[in-house]
């Protein structure tokens, strides 16, 4: 028989969101009050699958976190691994789940699991679903079979890949999804099946200094280059530009981004939320095909929070165009 001491430890940080909000007598709207403990002691059944270590890490709505906040937990969480833990668990607000998990997917470089996961219905409504998923997210981090395959995002019995992983959806149960990939693997009576097997992104150092800022813009139907003009002016040490379809922009923002891509790395991503960005199909004003020779760097199959995510870590590491280049090339 195999007991609580003979299963794997995993660590649980607490920081906040949804699955963690209540309120209190006479108040209007829920806000986040619960810590790992309390979390924890409202799941039946985890001791079935690990020794728990809860962990009250944060105590915030998820919008609120910083590059700060999460250097500061992926080095708690390695830190914990070389202690002895097998997996770890991070509980937060679902707002910024695609992003944060994705920066603990390139700052976490062990190969032992991290499982992002949150609730979409708060523990105040009827059927809240942030016991079941904190239940499967634990079930995943104890698993052998989720070791090598980087940070992992897990609610509503699905498993995603951190990398692939969006929230398409405002108050939906099923708000995540992944294109075009797909889940990665399911839950079904605590039974952990992997349709796919993802190879690690390469990582990034845990950044030495602070994380120097990178503006997102949008493009949109007869977008200026107002916004533009104004990146290098505002400080910003990078953009990523999400463009229409596979890569292109109103043709008449092109002078004003090969400037900028001049003197800081300007990131070509798509808007539509799925595909990679093309490098070598169409030929007119605005394509792809001008702005990569104009000095833009695509994106790959990153989206554009993600792709703002990678270029704010490796500026942080004190990497120049050239760099940012050669990593974006193997996206």
């Amino acid at each position: 028989m195999v007991t609580v001491q003979d299963r794997p430890l995993v660590a649980v940080f607490s920081l906040g969101g949804t699955i963690a909000s209540t309120n209190a007598r006479g108040t209007d709207g829920v806000t986040p009050r619960l810590g790992a403990e309390e979390l924890l002691a409202g799941v039946p059944g985890l001791d079935d699958f690990a020794k728990l270590e809860p962990v009250a890490f944060r105590r915030t709505a998820s919008g609120d976190l910083t590059f700060d906040d999460l250097a500061a937990l992926a080095a708690e969480i390695g830190a914990r691994f070389e202690a002895g833990a097998a997996g770890a668990v991070v509980v937060q607000g679902t707002d910024t789940i695609e992003e944060t998990s994705f920066v603990l997917d390139l700052l976490v470089s062990a190969p032992n699991p991290v499982v992002v996961t949150g609730a979409m219905r708060n523990p105040t409504l009827a059927g809240p679903d942030g016991p079941a998923n904190l239940r499967a997210a634990v079930r995943v981090a104890a698993s052998s079979e989720a070791r090598g395959l980087g940070a992992l995002v897990v609610l509503n019995d699905e498993v995603h890949a951190a990398r692939f992983v969006a929230k398409t959806h405002t108050s939906s149960p099923a708000a995540f999804r992944s294109a075009p990939a797909g889940p990665v693997g399911w839950l079904v009576e605590d039974r952990l099946r992997f349709a796919v097997r993802t190879e690690r992104l390469p990582g990034v150092p845990l950044p030495a200094g602070p994380v120097p800022p990178v503006a997102l813009l949008t493009m949109s139907l007869g977008e200026g280059d107002r916004l533009i003009g104004q990146v290098g002016a505002l400080g910003y040490a990078g953009l990523v530009v999400e463009s229409f379809g596979g890569g292109h922009v109103p043709s008449w923002t092109v002078p004003a981004l090969e400037r900028l891509a001049a003197t800081i790395p300007v990131v070509l991503a798509s808007r539509t939320g799925g595909g990679d960005i093309l490098q070598a199909t169409y030929g007119f004003p605005g394509s792809e095909r001008e702005l990569i020779a104009r000095g833009l760097i695509p994106a790959g199959f990153l989206n554009g929070p993600k792709a703002r995510i990678l270029l704010s870590l490796l500026l942080a590491n004190g990497a120049g165009i050239d760099e940012v280049r050669t990593v974006f090339a193997d996206i």
